[in-house]
């Protein structure tokens, strides 16, 4: 923190199999996670250069990493810390995001309804929408897992992600068929 209160933010850039990823956070947590279109898709998940990254900021890298390459174990992985400031709020969104995050588990989705009933508002459904339009720290707040009351997947990234949700759906429920398989 500086002398005037407000965060000094450090960005990290990943490669990943949904493209590059860029981290933004301070030494108290991440800020935003904002996936770029149109960059190349890998195999595995890696800072692109180096980078003085705090200790916050790694441990998102590393909870990125592991649900990308290991998503079975992330249930035992701590959460990243979260610092963006409308996450800190008392505000609807901030309820909205993390009711998501504390409810909707690996590779299980919710309606947009659904999730308005679960934050005791049940004609919220287009204010629950726009919470997850808005959602600064998309992948750790899972708001690719929200879908139409129909089971589409409705629109990602402002529609121009939404193959990335749906590879993001499908390699969920991939690693709950792999949890499911060791369990038997």
């Amino acid at each position: 923190m500086t002398d005037s209160g407000h965060c000094v933010l450090r960005d990290v850039i990943l490669c990943s199999p949904v493209g590059e990823i860029l981290l933004s956070g301070c030494e108290k947590g991440v800020h935003t996670i904002n996936i770029k279109l149109g960059t190349d898709k890998e195999e595995s998940v890696r800072p692109v250069g180096q980078s003085e990254m705090s200790p916050e900021l790694q441990c998102c890298v590393d909870w990125l990493q592991c649900y990308f390459m290991k998503p079975e174990s992330i249930s035992t992985f701590p959460l990243p810390a979260i610092h963006h400031p409308q996450m800190q709020s008392d505000s609807f969104k901030a309820h909205v995001l993390w009711t998501l995050l504390k409810e909707v588990g690996l590779g299980k989705t919710v309606s947009y309804k659904q999730l308005a009933e679960m934050i005791g508002n049940p004609n919220a459904v287009r204010a629950v929408g726009s919470a997850m339009k808005k959602n600064p720290i998309p992948l750790v707040v899972p708001c690719h897992r929200v879908l139409r009351s129909s089971g589409d997947s409705g629109s990602y990234m402002g529609g121009k992600g939404d193959d990335i949700k749906v590879w993001l759906l499908t390699h969920e429920k991939k690693a709950l068929e792999l949890n499911a398989s060791k369990s038997e």
